[in-house]
């Protein structure tokens, strides 16, 4: 047998749950060969879609619809077999029927709302969140290092918004550092307040700047439009998550944004890392210091023809994303995205195995645009205009 399978049977065989123990080696597990990676992956996420079969009537009968029972998915390729969950069910007003444990088991609930306004709403229990916080933050420790230093957050705190996926992974993020503190309150972000915070933090505290692209891109455009250039520290970071598309339709541009953090803030390109999520999954896609985004090497990304879903685009061509995320429990995480993506198909120059990936857009499909930051925006959007003129761009 080989090594990959022994150690995985052998957790089992002694009452230990595989997935806590691999997500917390991360370092070990983007070494590993892409076919020990794939294996390790087969195990983990057949034992999640037998879970998931076994224990959900709804899901079952989707199975079972397509002809696909656990005992089919028997090698890497059968993966692409298992059926999924299209990401706007956990919209309709009856998504409590993707719930595979009970709602008393439920500990927490999680929203995404974009331009629809309409909330996409994701239970989790005990489980789910036990998996999810170890491997957010195995991730967190894998690509930024932070153990301390202060966190200029531009965006509201959980206190004001407890349910928005984005604020809680934000969160999550400024536990890693010494302190933090949010610059939006009541829907409002005053930009002289964040230059006066990090003044207070300097020559104390390494500086990040954490939040969607279109807060820290207002945040520049203030500080151009007062010709206010800041230095942050060598090691600095601005950690970005929430998609770089405005309320508007109008795209922020990396290449610009990563330009301007350089000017006005002193942090080099490779120092300003984005970030991937959705709230239905429970993982974080991270990018490097090259800037490419690197997928959990326990969870896998199929890239998916949108004429014909049931096909994979070649590497490197764009396609829908689809997510196979053996962390969750209380809903299948078998999940049909509404992102357009491309596999990079080159080696990695950090030494990582597994996957990476490049976002695109919103499939052409899709419902609405955009998640939590642009709801955020657009909530913001009239206060900004009276508190803040100078900050539009």
């Amino acid at each position: 047998m080989l090594k990959v399978e022994q150690l995985y049977n052998d957790l089992k065989d002694n009452g230990m749950d595989p997935i806590k123990v691999f997500v917390s080696d991360l370092k070990g597990l983007y070494q590993l060969e892409e076919e020990s990676q794939q294996r390790l992956k087969l195990m983990l996420i057949a034992d999640a879609f037998r879970f998931h079969y076994e224990n959900n009537d709804f899901y079952r009968k989707q199975c079972m619809e397509k002809g696909v029972s656990p005992e089919q998915i028997n090698n890497f390729e059968d993966i692409n077999r298992i059926p999924l969950i299209p990401v706007s069910l956990f919209k309709s007003p009856d998504s409590h029927k993707l719930l595979t444990k009970s709602l008393i088991h439920i500990e927490h609930e999680m929203r995404s709302t974009g331009t629809s306004g309409i909330p996409s709403i994701s239970r989790r229990c005990g489980d789910t969140l036990d998996n999810a916080v170890i491997a957010i933050y195995a991730m967190y420790r894998e690509f930024f290092k932070l153990s301390k230093g202060a966190g200029l957050c531009l965006c509201p705190s959980t206190e004001e918004i407890p349910e928005m996926g984005m604020i809680k992974a934000f969160t999550f993020l400024s536990g890693l550092l010494d302190c933090h503190a949010f610059m939006v309150s009541n829907d409002r972000f005053i930009p002289e307040q964040a230059v006066e915070q990090l003044a207070k933090w300097q020559n104390k505290f390494t500086r990040h700047i954490i939040g969607p692209p279109f807060l820290i891109h207002r945040f520049i455009s203030f500080l151009k439009a007062t010709n206010t250039k800041l230095t942050l520290e060598p090691d600095s970071l601005v950690i970005t998550l929430g998609g770089w598309k405005r309320f508007t339709g109008q795209m922020i541009s990396r290449k610009a944004f990563n330009e301007e953090c350089a000017e006005y803030l002193g942090i080099a390109p490779e120092n300003v890392r984005d970030m991937y999520g959705l709230v239905e999954a429970n993982m974080l896609v991270i990018e490097d210091e090259f800037q490419i985004k690197h997928v959990p090497p326990y969870v896998h990304f199929s890239v998916r023809d949108p004429n014909d879903l049931t096909k994979e685009v070649a590497p490197g061509k764009t396609g829908q994303l689809v997510i196979f995320d053996p962390l969750a429990r209380s809903t299948p995480g078998m999940i049909l995205t509404e992102d357009m993506v491309h596999l990079v198909p080159e080696v990695s120059p950090s030494g990582r195995t597994g996957q990476r990936i490049q976002y695109v857009m919103r499939a052409p499909n899709a419902k609405e645009f955009g998640c939590c930051a642009v709801n955020l925006e657009q909530k913001m959007n009239a206060d900004e205009e009276v508190a803040c003129p100078l900050v539009e761009a």
